[in-house]
């Protein structure tokens, strides 16, 4: 759910995709074989990931096409963050999705992505040709934040429409709006199957503090597509960003990839 660490990207200054009233969206894109790879940042997160990045060198390593994006609010995109939903970080993917990759697509998505990407999957299901989560959390505007709010807070979120939680990953605190409660209610998954039929891999660390590792258990059960596998890391994080995690989550896009 939290944001992970940045790193310095070489890539040059990011292309930029035109999205309706004037925002935009910021993405580096690199040609190469399909199925190509999309990598879906988690929130208040943004494309310059470490996890992003590796994966990028990877595909390139391998002749693969690869895209990593920005949603708006996030990193180099237009926006505000505060403005932001889950809805509207969706159709930023499904935009991106569309405009600028080709063929069939294997996406890969980290906490708040791992949502996003199976929003992206029901809505393309033509296009998604596999699916990899790291800390995935569908859901979580829901469960891991409303639920677990003290009746402070809550008339907080009510009353001044946001507040600030203190976050592990930034010293600046995470705005929480209640429009991002409230909007996030419409793309609730978990409490229904999920009507997605492709390959999905998902990974979790059962260190992480911040989305339970049970959380993929259950997504797996909602799930409808009968290739599911989930490995659970046990001394993993919520980031999964160590290169031994990394090579994880490589290793589960060629699998994918060699299957299409």
């Amino acid at each position: 759910m939290m944001g992970m660490m940045s790193v310095m990207d070489d890539a040059g200054s990011p292309a930029i995709l035109p999205r309706g009233g004037g925002a935009a969206i910021a993405y580096h894109r690199r040609a190469g074989a399909e199925p190509g790879v999309v990598f879906l940042c988690g929130f208040r997160s943004d494309m310059t990931g470490s996890k992003a990045i590796a994966l990028e060198t990877h595909c390139r390593l391998h002749g693969r096409a690869f895209l990593r994006f920005d949603y708006q609010g996030h990193g180099a995109s237009t926006g505000r963050f505060v403005d932001g939903t889950i809805g509207l970080w969706a159709t930023d993917a499904i935009a991106a999705i569309d405009a600028l990759t080709t063929g069939p697509q294997i996406l890969v998505g980290s906490s708040m992505g791992g949502w996003i990407m199976l929003l992206a999957a029901l809505a393309r299901p033509g296009r998604i040709a596999g699916l990899v989560g790291i800390a995935a959390a569908p859901d979580f505007t829901e469960d891991l934040i409303w639920a677990r709010l003290d009746d402070a807070r809550r008339r907080a979120l009510r009353e001044d429409g946001v507040f600030h939680e203190p976050s592990a990953y930034d010293p600046k605190p995470t705005p929480i709006t209640r429009t991002l409660v409230e909007e996030g209610r419409r793309h609730l998954l978990l409490d229904r199957p999920i009507a997605v039929h492709c390959p999905v891999r998902l990974f979790h660390g059962m260190r992480d503090p911040d989305v339970p590792f049970a959380r993929a258990m259950r997504l797996a059960d909602a799930l409808l597509s009968t290739d599911v596998e989930v490995r659970l890391i046990k001394d993993g994080d919520h980031r999964l960003s160590r290169d031994k995690d990394i090579a994880l989550v490589a290793a589960a896009v060629d699998e994918l990839a060699d299957r299409v």
